[in-house]
């Protein structure tokens, strides 16, 4: 017979082991890392909260990095809404055309935009470090001293600064059979960053890191785990070192649930430091979370075979860890957010 393409070849476990599908979160969740569509009419509201109630997630908070009007139009929509406990916003930074001037303009809109109600700064996007450019052309790297005014002011205004950095170390490789990231490669070859083109992941992740030790009064959120949830080693030695950083989980449960020993021990160790967040909003897949997370079931389906073409486990974390994954980190990392009313 033909060999099958690795699209086709999907086999059909023949384990039988025990299953405990977990629809909700066994304690209210706050979505550090959301992306809703529905932030612009009461009936978009309505159909958000419904599908928020459907899985114990109890706050949003909409990482859509917008700034200005846009920011307090939105914020006017939610405080007219008796949902307005519900979503909190981040605010944007505009990092494009880096140069005089520029951080004293960008602290004072950051300055009101606080005011006006946002709670954090963010999602930085993956662009900041790959592509944006500085007013001269050239390429803004993530610690450029320039951006140094408006990180201290994130530190005096005491608001989280939520950044993702580069994307998952594979994706600068290259696309051979070796790569287990091939197949997403191979369906969206958008998400390939060549050599000759963009900067290395390892330059990435120096940049980064040096941003996170120059400003240990700053309170960052690394998105996705930093890209090193397949390596807990690595990340254990960054959280380590920067005291002042946190980490989010979004779209990294592929690699945290194919190691659930050392997983489990890892979120017990850093309890205090990890964040739950989603990323795309997509209700039908936060149910895979609260699976890894609550329970110990062993080999079953990540929600996405391009991610993934291993199966996940449970890491059975205790009560007290879950409650800061789902909710205390985050109640205590962004003051904004409403803090009475938690279990």
């Amino acid at each position: 017979m033909p060999a099958p393409t690795i699209v086709d070849y999907r086999p059909r476990s023949t384990l039988v082991t025990p299953a405990h599908l977990v629809p909700k979160a066994k304690f209210p969740a706050i979505d550090f890392h959301g992306h809703p569509r529905q932030l612009v009419s009461a009936d978009g509201l309505a159909s958000l909260m419904a599908s928020l109630d459907s899985l114990n997630v109890r706050l949003m908070i909409a990482a859509e990095n917008i700034s200005g009007d846009r920011l307090r139009t939105t914020l006017q929509l939610l405080q007219g809404s008796p949902h307005k406990d519900r979503v909190r916003l981040m605010t944007g930074i505009d990092l494009r055309n880096v140069g005089p001037g520029w951080a004293e303009k960008t602290i004072q809109q950051l300055d009101a935009d606080i005011k006006a109600g946002a709670v954090g700064v963010g999602e930085i996007s993956k662009g900041f470090g790959l592509s944006t450019t500085k007013a001269d052309g050239s390429r803004l790297k993530i610690d450029d001293p320039d951006l140094d005014p408006v990180w201290e002011a994130c530190a005096r205004l005491k608001v989280p600064v939520f950044i993702h950095t580069a994307d998952p170390q594979q994706f600068f490789e290259p696309i051979d059979f070796k790569n287990e990231r091939w197949l997403e490669l191979a369906l969206f070859g958008d998400r390939r960053y060549q050599s000759d083109r963009y900067p290395r992941f390892e330059e990435l992740m120096a940049e980064r890191d040096r941003l996170f030790k120059k400003h240990p009064a700053t309170k960052f959120v690394a998105a996705h785990m930093g890209w090193h949830a397949n390596d807990l080693g690595r990340l254990s030695r960054m959280l380590d070192a920067m005291p002042n950083v946190s980490v989010e989980v979004g779209a990294v449960l592929y690699d945290i649930g194919r190691q659930p020993r050392a997983a489990h021990d890892f979120f017990v160790k850093y309890q205090d430091r990890i964040l739950f967040g989603k990323d795309s909003f997509q209700p039908e897949e936060y149910p895979y979370y609260w699976r890894v997370f609550e329970t110990a079931d062993e080999y079953f389906d990540y929600y996405r075979g391009y991610h993934a073409f291993w199966k996940l486990y449970g890491i059975e974390l205790p009560d007290e860890v879950l409650k800061k994954l789902y909710y205390r980190n985050a109640l205590k990392l962004a003051p904004g957010l409403p803090q009475a009313g938690w279990p």
